[in-house]
């Protein structure tokens, strides 16, 4: 690490810039402060260079990367599916069927436009996700989902025309990274977050790639914790990742 006009630079490959490195309210567990180092790397990543950097426990905002070092907690764990020993539940075979036959499934790169900006809006409100927060307008839904330092897709969801669900994930050479999902409230039947987790599996399928990265698991919030019953899946536990077959719920039926 070196400081060049004030500002920190991590090396690495590419050289990254921290841009912010304060302690906040923890978006995840409810009085808990967070330290989530911001850094934004001097040029695109390639396929391997994010491959490293998920490996290590990294996730995406926009154009910048972070990783939690938060001083009192170590909760949340980076999670990963081995695609070619994911053993899908009763449940999630059901919702892919379902969303294939209900939803038409579109695949390109992330745009902004009114009708997701209100789609997003709508899922946040619904779900009881604000926190605090204003809804977000399109210049910031462009921040937040469309800007990117890697090679990001987007899948969007249609029911009878309507747009219903948006999936951002970033391409890297061995795996996908899903980096956010979002989806409308009033069609719960289309268990669309799962629907969309197990069309991400199919593309990994498709194109040969070892990981599926959920994002960080943390058990402490509701909003996070449906991941560990995607398995058999590895988390990343003091740095080292470890395989977890199934939940106390599997095993207890």
């Amino acid at each position: 690490m070196e400081i060049v006009g004030g500002k920190r630079r991590r090396r690495s490959t590419p050289a990254e810039w921290v841009v912010y490195d304060g302690l906040t309210r923890c978006p995840y567990i409810r009085g808990q402060i967070a330290r989530l180092p911001m850094r934004l790397p001097e040029r695109v990543l390639d396929g391997n260079e994010l491959d490293q950097r998920l490996a290590a426990g990294d996730r995406r905002q926009g154009m910048l990367l972070y990783r939690p070092r938060c001083p009192m907690c170590s909760a949340c764990e980076p999670i990963r599916l081995r695609v070619s020993e994911f053993r899908p539940s009763t449940a999630q075979r059901r919702a892919l069927r379902r969303g294939d036959r209900e939803l038409h499934v579109s695949l390109g790169r992330p745009r902004a436009s009114p009708e997701k900006v209100a789609l997003y809006n709508a899922h946040k409100q619904g779900r009881g996700l604000w926190v605090g927060d204003d809804p977000i307008d399109i210049e910031g839904y462009e921040e937040f989902l469309v800007e990117t330092c890697v090679e990001s897709i987007e899948l969007e969801y249609r029911l009878d025309g309507r747009l219903v669900g948006v999936a951002i994930a970033d391409r890297a050479g061995e795996s996908l990274s899903a980096v956010y999902c979002f989806y409308d409230p009033s069609v719960p039947h289309l268990s669309i977050g799962t629907y969309s987790i197990m069309k991400q599996i199919q593309i990994c399928q498709e194109s040969k790639l070892e990981f599926l990265y959920l994002g960080l698991y943390v058990g402490e919030c509701g909003a996070m914790a449906y991941k560990v019953t995607y398995t058999p899946h590895e988390r990343l536990v003091q740095g080292v990742w470890r395989c977890f077959p199934e939940t106390d719920a599997q095993a207890a039926g």
